[in-house]
């Protein structure tokens, strides 16, 4: 005997997709109603109710918790070593706004590390064993070959970050270009004649866009760019060392940094320092992600703020969609699923 139900736009049965345009709301705020968190308020809960008994849609969830195929849990990959993980404040609030929002919902949160060959291969057996709903994907590097091997397997992920211009994943990110180019602005404002940046790794499409900021900012300035200033590092203290070291070499004069990084301004404080340069006086120095590290250094380090927790939170808003809603990702429109949160250059006493 067939059952027929309501019929969507599409002519299939109504997606979360409609179910949002017609309340009027996210995919993740219909998400949160189906799945009875608090973190809705009775006006918003009264439109997506009304509007799932006028398009007749039943939830995915329902379904697959009806055939016993749910796990309620999500995974946060971080492709990284543990070390880096608890080194870096990026990791912490990422994982803080993750676990804050995660904990609106039933679901459980799994922390695993990837960052070598015999873990990855770990982590592919466990996946292709469907032991997770859902899968959150952290510093994720243009060679990664984690989101392909997600999408294979059609677990839904989100990712920290685009890989490039072309990400075929939902994703949540900052403006990185914009931080860049605000930093850059900031710094000839003040004067700055010679600004070097210690650029993140290029294998990340962020670290990427935060050079492409700093260049715009100089040609907007009708400065050249010179490549010569511009010196690669690993989000690492020691990589923002040895960076700094070489740039000194390079460029003896230069009076602005403009770091990728809190973690790798750190480092290059270190070395200004022991050179005998004084920050501000003679050298102005930025950093990046506005972390713990930027507020207690000496003097107070001026950086670019992405809102790191609330790209944790969105990730599990977005995540939550994908897996209430597991049509073929050629259905779904990903512009709205890869988001692009605003950054901000917080001044301090650094620059």
């Amino acid at each position: 005997m067939a059952v027929h139900g309501a019929r969507g736009r599409s002519g299939g049965r109504p997606t979360l997709e409609e179910v949002a345009a017609r309340a009027g709301v996210g995919r993740g705020t219909v998400s949160r109603v189906i799945n009875g968190s608090p973190r809705v308020s009775d006006a918003t809960r009264a439109a997506v109710e009304a509007a799932v008994a006028e398009l007749g849609y039943v939830p995915n969830t329902a379904a697959r918790a009806l055939a016993a195929n749910r796990t309620d849990a999500i995974a946060l990959v971080v492709p990284e070593p543990e070390t880096r993980f608890f080194a870096e404040p990026y990791f912490s609030d990422m994982l803080r706004g993750v676990g804050a929002e995660l904990s609106e919902t039933e679901m459980q949160l799994l922390l695993i590390f990837a960052g070598s060959d015999r873990e990855r291969q770990r982590l592919a057996q466990y996946l292709a064993a469907h032991r997770v709903d859902g899968v959150l994907l952290v510093s994720v590097h243009a060679d990664d070959p984690l989101p392909d091997l997600l999408s294979q397997l059609e677990i839904p992920a989100v990712i920290s970050g685009r890989r490039s211009a072309e990400e075929t994943l939902p994703s949540v990110d900052s403006d990185n270009y914009g931080g860049g180019r605000a930093a850059v602005e900031h710094l000839i404002a003040g004067g700055r004649r010679r600004i070097a940046h210690l650029a993140g790794r290029m294998d990340v499409y962020g670290a990427q866009r935060r050079v492409d900021g700093y260049r715009q900012g100089l040609l907007d300035a009708g400065r050249p760019v010179d490549d010569g200033l511009i010196v690669p590092g690993d989000f690492t203290e020691e990589g923002g060392r040895r960076a700094m070291t070489l740039l000194l070499e390079r460029c003896p004069d230069l009076d602005a940094v403009f770091a990728g990084s809190d973690v790798m301004a750190a480092g290059a404080r270190q070395v200004l320092r022991e050179r005998g340069r004084r920050i501000p006086d003679d050298v102005a120095l930025i950093g990046y992600d506005d972390s713990a590290i930027a507020r207690h250094m000496d003097p107070p380090l001026t950086s670019v703020r992405q809102p790191i927790e609330e790209m944790g939170r969105a990730m599990i808003d977005l995540l939550l969609g994908e897996i209430a809603d597991r049509r073929p990702a050629v259905s779904r429109s990903l512009e709205k699923r890869q988001l692009v949160l605003p950054a901000e250059l917080v001044v301090r006493a650094s620059s």
